[in-house]
This record gives C-alpha cells, structure tokens and sequence, in this order.
C-alpha cells in the first residue's frame, strides 16, 4: 500500500437526530427559487429549469458554533434555507420517484460575500469567491425523512437578533423538490451524502459582528450561530 504525502482532510459531518451522523459529499445549490428573492435583488426567475451553484463540503459550519466574520468582505449577506440531504444514488430520476432517495431534511444558512459576488456578476465572472468559502454553509442536525409526505406548508423563517428577517412557506419556492432532484439528476449522478440547499426566499440582509442569527423550519432541529 502506497502512503500518502499527507493524511486526508476529516469528511465534515452533520449530526442526525437520532444519533448517527451524515457524512457530507458535495453541497449543490439552487439559485432564484423564490420569486420574491429573485426581484429583490434585480431578476426574473428563469422558469424552463432551475440553475445551481456548488459549494466545497468543507464549508460546513455545524449549528450552535460561532461564525467567524469572513476575509475581503465588507457585506456579509444570511439566506436560509431549507436542506435536503440524499441518501440513495440517483441518476436520470423520474420526478415521481425522486422522493425515495431523499434521507433527510435540515434548515442551512447559505452564507454570502455579496460584494464579491456582484463584483463577479458584474464581470460575468464565476460567483465562487462569493459563495464557497470557509463555514459558508452553516447547517442544523438533519431530521430523518418517515415518508414521502409533501413538506409545502411548512414555514421557513430566520431571525437576526429576535427580530425577523426572512420567512416564507416551502410552497413558494418556484421548483419543488421532486422536480429539483429530477432535473439535478440529469447533471450529475447524485450519491448518499449529497446536499442540496434548495434556495432563500426575500428579506436576504447584510449581518455584522455581535449579530445572533436562528433559523427554523417546522419542527426540524433550529439552526443557531453567532457572527464574531
């Protein structure tokens, strides 16, 4: 056996409720599934697909810990989210099918250098730098899937220091699950351990240092970080 140059990076993990934990592969992201976040910041959804953006798995930031205000960023931005976790290959899925291989769900901070990302936009530029980086995706213990039951009336709502600033139904978002992974399907072969975070709804906003932020999604474990 060959040795390594070095040990590998630790796979990031998620707790389960339950006890387990969720070992972490890649985190897939869909962007403008809320028309109302959409025309806050300036777009139409495009409604013939969705459209993604990744995020490293060692972005990951567990709820409960302090986030550390991020380098070269004067315009740190909250979008939550709900998180789906996969738990079954899924490859060319049938959207009537595509709940089966879903584990999971949680409620997940898309975090954002919005100033980066703009500058990116602006360029036609990848939005990397604005969207994967170090505790970028802050996210809750997951809550294990019982059945297929649609999850729509469930409200999503995140609060920086008690006081509300974003909060929809997971009716609103634009594309559904199903359809997410279904069409997420084609692109990619998607394998246990997979993320997806399926979008913010409008009320995004810039946080400083000091800010208490706390999600929540139904009865799903809440999500809770400190900015410093």
């Amino acid at each position: 056996m060959t040795d390594t140059i070095f040990p590998p990076r630790p796979t990031p993990t998620i707790p389960v409720r339950g006890g387990a934990d969720f070992p972490v592969a890649r985190i897939f992201c869909v962007g403008r599934n809320y028309a109302d976040h959409a025309a806050e910041m300036g777009h139409e959804v495009d409604r013939e697909a969705p459209f993604y953006f990744t995020k490293s798995a060692h972005a990951v930031l567990l709820s409960g810990r302090d986030m550390p205000y991020p380098p070269r960023t004067a315009d740190l931005h909250h979008e939550m989210e709900l998180v789906v976790a996969i738990g079954k290959m899924a490859k060319d899925i049938a959207e009537a099918d595509a709940m089966d291989v879903v584990y999971g769900y949680g409620c997940g901070l898309d975090m954002t250098r919005r100033d980066l990302q703009a500058a990116a936009k602006e360029k036609r530029r990848p939005w990397d730098t604005g969207k994967d980086f170090d505790n970028a995706a802050i996210i809750a213990p997951l809550t294990p899937k019982t059945d297929n039951a649609d999850i729509g009336h469930l409200t999503l709502e995140l609060e920086v220091n008690g006081k509300v600033r974003q909060q929809a139904k997971l009716s609103d978002m634009v594309w559904s699950i199903p359809e997410i992974i279904a069409d997420l399907s084609t692109l990619y072969t998607l394998h246990p351990g997979d993320l997806i975070m399926t979008g913010t709804p409008a009320g995004v906003g810039a946080v400083v240092k000091g800010d208490v932020l706390r999600g929540t999604i139904g009865d799903f474990a809440p999500l809770e970080t400190t900015i410093i």
